[in-house]
């Protein structure tokens, strides 16, 4: 058994931010403003709050509790295109006592928690809509044990996967799910993230097999079972998976026990440039139904080949274009390159490099996580925004959707660049615009918008990892039928009476 603490300093993010504004629908749309995309002006009388910060002091120490407007700024902002919403205090709990006797001093005083991760989130899921405390799990980063026999580990939620990864290196396991940030652990369940792994190993929800969560109420529950790492069990509900994807609106995930994986002997890495973009997408749908076991199949358009050159110094040919990972053992896995050579050359690939030296693919892949960055910068007029969306639809459906995109993108002269885990059907669009242009911002919107409720047309969901957070709360009321949210408003009021834990997201609760 490995024990470890990181000791990581809370970490700073260069956060996108916006200004509230009128959306302008072009194209037989209305102008109007969308509640969706509103920031909320918050009444921040709880800092004046002597005894709640004296309370708070007690529990943690009054160098883990902070009202400095500074702070609070930058615990109150995310990735996202939304403003920072500010809570009253942000504290840093060091252990699942903290978190269980922050979470009953708040219930009692009904005040209002919102959980902060790593800041990394795309909507607006750390912005403090009625004040109160925000939960920071940043010093939350021991890693408890690993179990190398049974392929699996317990760490805190203020673990990052990269950081667990580094901790592994020396083990030959790893945990496969790699969300483009630097995400901490606890937060990536909070989404059910995925990554460039996820045609192979799934996304978190495959690989939690047991959480530690503290309830609105400061109770403290194992949601497997009390001991439970077996990778399977059909006692009781699936509690586990309850939590997984609920955006901190349930309670706060304290730790997890999570699936490792062999490192395995022999990994490729295959690049395939395009013609153009229907090719390259179709050829993800024949690799899949050939049943080729891939690790890792990312799209990246031209747009965003253009752009990661520029960021990450590279220099491959900008045409639409497929990353590829294939690993497993030498034999076998030199076979299976020889195939998806034929298969892509076949079906109109320009090229096809492959490489199983470990700095060329790491290069590759570090350049393919820093896209939303690359894509951010590319557009250089001054003041620009980014807006970052994400759809996932059935496999089949994915050349129709992308190519919607660009047709949108190219129709209203938007500037725009779409990427992702063409694999499992997840595919990003990061989309830049000028905030003091109205009708560019509408336009933007309104795009966003369009393919989310196209996704949903063809069986497909608004949001594939990035979360419903305060954007897309209106898509969720389309994706589900009135029973099911009904469900869904049922546990939350069952567990979080008060509506306490990350108020105004997900869900529409009065």
């Amino acid at each position: 058994m490995l024990r470890h603490s990181l000791n990581l300093a809370p970490k700073l993010f260069h956060k996108l931010v916006r200004n509230d504004i009128k959306l302008q629908r072009t194209d037989n749309y209305i102008a109007r403003t969308s509640s969706c995309f509103h920031t909320t002006t918050i009444n921040n009388n709880v800092t004046d709050n002597r005894l709640l910060y004296d309370q708070l002091c007690d529990i943690v120490g009054m160098d883990n509790v902070s009202k400095a407007e500074a702070v609070r700024e930058q615990y109150g902002r995310d990735e996202s295109h939304f403003n920072p919403v500010l809570a009253d205090f942000v504290i840093w709990p060091l252990n699942t006592d903290h978190v269980s006797r922050i979470s009953r001093l708040c219930y009692d005083s009904n005040v209002a928690i919102t959980l902060f991760g790593t800041g990394t989130g795309l909507e607006g899921g750390v912005n403090a809509l009625k004040g109160g405390v925000c939960l920071a799990t940043n010093k939350m980063n021991q890693i408890i044990e690993v179990n190398v026999e049974d392929f699996d580990c317990t760490v805190e939620a203020g673990v990052t996967w990269r950081e667990l990864n580094q901790y592994l290196s020396d083990t030959g396991l790893f945990f496969p799910i790699d969300p483009g940030a630097s995400a901490s652990l606890g937060g990536m369940s909070a989404t059910n993230a995925s990554g460039t792994n996820a045609v192979r190993y799934g996304t978190m929800k495959e690989n939690v097999l047991n959480m530690e969560v503290v309830l609105p109420t400061g109770e403290v529950m194992k949601a497997a079972g009390i001991k439970a790492r077996s990778r399977k069990s059909a006692a009781g509900f699936n509690l586990t998976e309850l939590f997984i994807g609920s955006e901190g609106i349930l309670g706060t995930v304290t730790q997890l026990t999570l699936r490792l994986y062999p490192i395995p002997e022999t990994t490729y890495l295959c690049v395939c440039p395009f013609q153009d973009n229907e090719a390259a997408i179709n050829t993800v749908v024949l690799l899949l139904q050939n049943g080729i076991p891939l690790s890792r199949i990312e799209y990246v358009d031209s747009h965003s080949i253009r752009a990661s050159n520029q960021y990450s110094k590279g220099d491959l040919l900008v045409k639409p274009s497929l990353y590829m990972e294939i690993a497993g053992n030498q034999t076998i896995i030199d076979s299976m390159v020889e195939l998806v050579k034929e298969i892509v050359l076949d079906n109109g690939a320009l090229d096809f490099q492959h490489s199983n030296i470990m700095e060329e693919r790491s290069h590759l892949w570090k350049a393919r996580h820093d896209l939303y960055y690359a894509c951010r910068n590319f557009d250089t007029r001054p003041n620009i925004r980014a807006l970052i969306t994400d759809v996932c639809v059935p496999i089949s459906k994915l050349p129709e959707i992308i190519l919607k995109m660009r047709q949108y993108l190219d129709k209203y002269k938007i500037n725009g660049s779409s990427f992702g885990h063409v694999g499992d059907g997840n595919f990003h669009s990061v989309i830049t615009y000028d905030p003091n242009d109205s009708v560019e911002t509408g336009t933007v919107f309104m795009i966003s918008e369009m393919i989310a409720e196209e996704a949903i047309r063809l069986g497909g969901t608004c949001t594939g990892e990035h979360g419903i957070g305060r954007g897309k709360i209106k898509f969720l009321q389309k994706e589900y039928d009135t029973v099911s949210l009904e469900v869904m408003k049922k546990i939350k009021q069952t567990i979080d009476p008060k509506n306490l834990f990350n108020p105004g997201k997900v869900l529409i609760i009065p």
